[in-house]
């Protein structure tokens, strides 16, 4: 039998992006309250989150959101990473500039605790990328484009996307 790699290569990158979901998930979270949502998209998903993404470019003149429209098409596959938006209760923080979760919630304030969580998880996600070295990107144009497309769900808030690629070279660095 012969088996070469570009007959496996689409299936390989989902499956470390599988991955990489798992350690997300796994990350620690400030008083273990598990606030992200995950998920994989390809194929379609990618085209139409990258018309999004152009949409976005061109309404607020924003060179990076077009750049990175174009940039995300080489991707075999995107994660998503998100956070709902909810605070911990603690007795005292005040980081996201109210003096207690309870004005912060009234507020519609984002708890640090949530975007905190959030880059731990990020970190998570891409150094299992890396082991298995598979080129990415962390972007948050990509994860403001998910937001807006509610991909994660009306609920998430902040999100950032993971294109994945296996190439000759990493497309997601030395761009246009």
């Amino acid at each position: 039998m012969l088996k070469k790699e570009a007959d496996f290569r689409n299936e390989a990158v989902l499956k470390v992006a599988e991955l990489m979901c798992l350690a997300a998930r796994t990350a620690p979270k400030a008083r273990g309250l598990d606030l992200l949502e995950i998920a994989i998209i390809s194929g379609d998903t990618i085209e139409k989150l990258s018309k999004k993404m152009k949409e976005i470019g061109e309404r607020e003149s924003h060179a990076t959101f077009l750049r990175d429209s174009e940039n995300i098409k080489q991707a075999q596959a995107i994660v998503l990473l998100g956070t709902r938006i909810k605070v911990i209760g603690l007795k005292y923080c005040a980081f996201c500039g109210w003096p207690n979760c309870a004005e912060a919630e009234k507020a519609g304030a984002i708890c640090a605790y949530n975007t905190g969580d959030l880059g731990i998880a990020l970190g998570s996600m891409v150094s299992v990328a890396e082991d298995h070295r598979v080129d990415n990107r962390v972007m948050y144009s990509v994860g403001k484009a998910a937001v807006d497309m509610a991909l994660l769900g009306p609920e998430v808030k902040v999100a950032y996307g993971v294109p994945l690629s296996v190439s000759a070279k990493n497309p997601f660095f030395d761009r246009k």
